[in-house]
């Protein structure tokens, strides 16, 4: 299972990288081959400066190897063997009627002494992040995230939108990182669901990734904006920045387990601004957008 998912994100890097330079046509990805000396490494790649994207990373790793102490204790686990890889990718555009966007896809196991598999499971998920809402926009990216599940499981939808709306939660700032999408993880094999059939489902949201976000892009990239606009996006990027140090797990998992911290920070987006006690004006487009993060709701 190790080897077939680590050939399918290989494989969707190569597609999303491809869309993604498509709908920017100005710039192309840089990519850093980076090895782990601890056992394993990666695919980082990078567009910086693009038409339309400033900054966007569709990563990849497999890393290897004992099990890091501060992760046995999560884990509640003795000295273990692991193995973990997945494709993690943030876009962010320069034009702030474009919603950032985030995503992963991964897979984890863990041996005994004998090299036996005694835990594995898939996780991952896609989020939205929008600087002024556009509510079709937020109802396509629900609508395809929904499409994905109920091939899958009707209940899927409804789940783990629920666990993304409660993930991406900046509890210092009890609002939401975005509007949300999908977020699901520990998907471990039971009644209902093999191992494969978890790989089936997880691919298929992967393959939905496109059809999720770039509608969104080429519908959105040439609006006209003002110094204002510009203003807002970054002040809200630097929730988005809340987030990723204080409280996501991945960031924390490859700080852990010295994963390469170039690939790891490359979600960070490279203008942010921190405005002392900003509040939006009253009934403005950027108060708008506020309430609904502070109110999840549902976009289907």
């Amino acid at each position: 299972m190790k080897n077939k998912f680590y050939k399918y994100i290989q494989n969707l890097q190569d597609q999303i990288c491809k869309g993604l330079e498509t709908v920017d046509g100005a710039t192309q990805f840089r990519e850093d081959i980076w090895e782990r000396p601890e056992g394993g490494g990666g695919r980082t790649r990078v567009i910086e400066n693009g038409a339309v994207f400033e900054k966007a990373g569709v990563n990849i790793s497999a890393v290897y190897g004992k099990l890091p102490e501060a992760m046995q204790k999560m884990f509640h686990v003795s000295e273990a063997d692991f193995f973990a890889c997945g494709l993690s990718l943030v876009i962010h555009p320069k034009n702030p009627m474009v919603p950032t966007v985030h995503a992963n896809w991964r897979y984890f196991e863990m041996y005994d002494d004998n090299g036996n598999v005694i835990q594995q499971w898939f996780g991952g998920g896609q989020d939205l992040t929008p600087y002024y809402l556009f509510e079709e926009d937020a109802k396509h990216f629900h609508q395809t995230c929904k499409t994905a599940c109920d091939k899958h499981n009707t209940a899927f939808y409804p789940k783990y939108k629920k666990q993304c709306d409660d993930y991406f939660w900046n509890a210092h700032r009890n609002e939401a990182r975005g509007i949300g999408g999908l977020f699901f993880d520990y998907c471990k094999e039971n009644k209902e669901m093999s191992m494969q059939n978890w790989f089936d489902f997880v691919s298929e949201v992967g393959n939905s990734f496109l059809e999720a976000y770039i509608p969104i892009v080429e519908k959105r990239k040439n609006l006209s904006y003002s110094d204002a606009n510009k203003t807002w996006q970054e002040i809200r990027r630097g929730r988005y920045v809340e987030f990723n140090l204080v409280h996501d797990k991945g960031t924390l998992f490859g700080l852990k387990t010295n994963g390469r911290i170039e690939s790891i920070l490359m979600s960070l987006p490279p203008h942010v601004q921190w405005v002392y006690d900003h509040h939006p004006e009253k009934g403005s487009e950027e108060e708008k957008l506020i309430e609904v993060l502070e109110n999840p709701i549902d976009w289907i």
